[in-house]
């Protein structure tokens, strides 16, 4: 049986895992990503655990998932907040020369929009949006099976995308960007800053929960910046499906419905939007990976 193996880039861990010919996933492994020693040191030490444990298997290619914005075409890191000693590293041509295997490098959002495409919430669609709502915010658009990078591989940033030009700018992005309005980290910061105190997202959507009124008005408010980039997107690409994944939509599956109606405020009258949670769950970007080279 031919095998396929998947990688996913993490600033806090490197993970692993193995497809079989029915995208199954057989077994997987995590170590820790000592970012300080850089990308040689780090990927040697999952190249070997990777040799010792599936040197019996027939593989195929090797995929990777990794932080954005990458050029795609050669497989290099360009700049990421959470890997600073990879950035510039051409990760397709060290990985190539220690695997002697085909391997296929992309942005970690494209790559579990891929997954959710092709074995998940998006089967059978012939267009596929992926939306992360995580501690930050990526997203990947997935046409007749085959990943829209774009002509500098930045495709489906939407993390970047502008809500509300005069307000917070996040890391590198733009005043009034989406992350900086809507992803985990920043539904903290802004609640933390309304209420006082250090709240986590988890106690955000807990409050609410409860009945604090200025929590559920600022998680109001996130359902409308969510809609409006959910919206862009539909006029900018009509896809099928969008599909939402990412821990902050995972955990708070009941405000779907709230991001359905009001995106469908703001689109044309009689336009039918379908929008679903992910389906994989926590490996979605290692199954995504692997699918990579399997569907070349």
């Amino acid at each position: 049986m031919k095998y396929y193996i998947g990688i996913d880039i993490g600033g806090t861990n490197l993970r692993a895992a193995i497809l079989d010919e029915e995208c199954n996933l057989v077994d997987k492994l995590k170590i820790s990503n000592e970012v300080e020693k850089g990308p040689e040191y780090n990927l040697d030490k999952l190249i070997l655990e990777i040799k010792e444990r599936w040197s019996d298997k027939e593989i195929i290619s090797v995929g990777v998932g990794c932080p954005g914005p990458l050029d795609i075409r050669s497989g290099t890191i360009l700049v990421t907040p959470n890997l600073r000693t990879w950035e510039y590293f051409k990760l397709k041509e060290y990985l190539e020369d220690k695997f002697d295997l085909p391997v296929f490098v992309n942005n970690d959002a494209n790559v579990a929009g891929y997954s959710e495409a092709m074995v998940g919430a998006g089967k059978g669609a012939e267009s596929v949006y992926y939306m992360t709502l995580s501690t930050g915010i990526g997203g990947g658009f997935i046409y007749k099976g085959e990943i829209v990078s774009g002509f500098n591989s930045i495709a489906a940033e939407i993390g970047n995308m502008i809500i509300n030009e005069d307000t917070y700018k996040h890391s590198n992005m733009n005043y009034g960007g989406l992350e900086g309005q809507c992803s985990g980290v920043n539904i903290a910061r802004i609640s933390s800053e309304i209420i006082g105190g250090e709240l986590t997202t988890k106690d955000v959507f807990e409050g609410a929960e409860k009945g604090n009124m200025e929590l559920q008005k600022m998680l109001s408010e996130w359902v409308i910046n969510v809609s409006k980039a959910i919206a862009n997107i539909i006029v900018t690409v009509d896809p099928e499906v969008i599909v939402l994944g990412g821990s902050v939509i995972i955990n708070n599956p009941s405000y779907l419905n709230k991001i359905k109606e009001e995106t469908q405020k703001r689109v044309f009258d009689g336009i039918k939007i379908n929008i679903k949670l992910a389906e994989i769950g926590d490996y979605t970007g290692l199954i995504g990976a692997g699918l990579l080279g399997k569907l070349k």
